[in-house]
């Protein structure tokens, strides 16, 4: 996952992009979501769509979660969980679910770290790569275990249908990155009757020796799956892809597994490896995938 790469890597996507780790470490998360606004998912969706927004309290069985809800003012729509990369939930996941919400989407961005602290833990992405960044995060990712995560999941998806902005009649969608992109199968399958599509971008962990790995639970869903694989997360586990193919053939569920020609945390605009293009393509995968809900 993205504490598994090396400075190296993250020094050559910011080489591409035009900064140094300095510069970089220093922007603002209004500067490093700059170029969100550009991509054809973000700027024209949201002039068009009046957005209501809200931080909640979802009562889980752990404790209270904290979670931040946008959706169209007007109206019921698709529900949607967004589980947030290492970093937590902040302004950059906020960004990224406004402009799905303008999409017609109530999305749910929820702060997994919700047993240590309320959001946000770090403001960008750059503090996690510090020293103080890891030691505030790091106990909190220990809590993360296959039972908890799909506790909450339960939690989260029962949350979403007791919103007025959520249409109970349609499927709810779940996406997720980095390690929220196994978060998203766990989701399905916690409540397979309920979530109908189920994005994983740059995930990682998906295809693990575990008999609880999330690539074993896609039998246990209902959902139909995209899995956007960043090429050095295929480079470290070229076996990963197709045991994700196998367990989705043999359930009989539909599932888009590609690698695209990004490193891992591209489609993350506060991410050292951000990359527009690819993370439009990304993007507009996910679109189509939950247009089925």
């Amino acid at each position: 996952m993205c504490d598994e790469f090396t400075s190296e890597a993250d020094e050559a996507n910011l080489a591409r992009r035009g900064l140094t780790r300095r510069e970089f470490a220093a922007l603002s998360a209004s500067a490093a979501l700059a170029g969100c606004a550009s991509s054809p998912a973000g700027d024209q969706g949201l002039a068009s769509a009046e957005l209501t927004e809200r931080t909640v309290s979802i009562t889980t069985e752990d404790g209270t979660a904290d979670a931040f809800f946008v959706h169209p003012a007007k109206g019921s729509y698709p529900g949607v969980i967004m589980w947030p990369d290492v970093a937590g939930l902040r302004e950059s996941k906020r960004v990224m679910a406004r402009q799905l919400a303008a999409e017609g989407y109530a999305v749910l961005v929820v702060n997994q770290y919700y047993r240590g602290s309320a959001a946000p833990l770090l403001e960008s992405f750059a503090e996690w790569r510090t020293p103080e960044g890891k030691a505030k995060i790091s106990p909190l990712r220990r809590q993360l275990t296959p039972a908890a995560v799909t506790r909450d999941a339960k939690a989260f998806v029962a949350f979403l249908d007791g919103e007025a902005a959520v249409d109970g009649a349609r499927g709810i969608g779940s996406n997720g990155y980095c390690m929220g992109g196994s978060f998203t199968v766990r989701t399905a399958a916690a409540a397979p009757d309920r979530v109908g599509a189920a994005a994983s971008f740059h995930g990682g962990g998906l295809a693990t020796d575990a008999s609880d790995s999330p690539h074993q639970l896609i039998s246990k869903t209902q959902a139909s799956f995209l899995f956007a694989i960043g090429r050095n997360d295929d480079e470290r586990d070229p076996e990963a892809k197709g045991k994700l193919r196998q367990a989705a053939d043999a359930a009989g569920r539909s599932a888009e597994i590609e690698i695209y020609p990004a490193d891992h945390g591209w489609c993350v605009p506060d991410s050292p490896a951000w990359d527009a293009d690819a993370a439009d393509k990304a993007w507009q995968r996910m679109l189509a995938l939950f247009a089925k809900l």
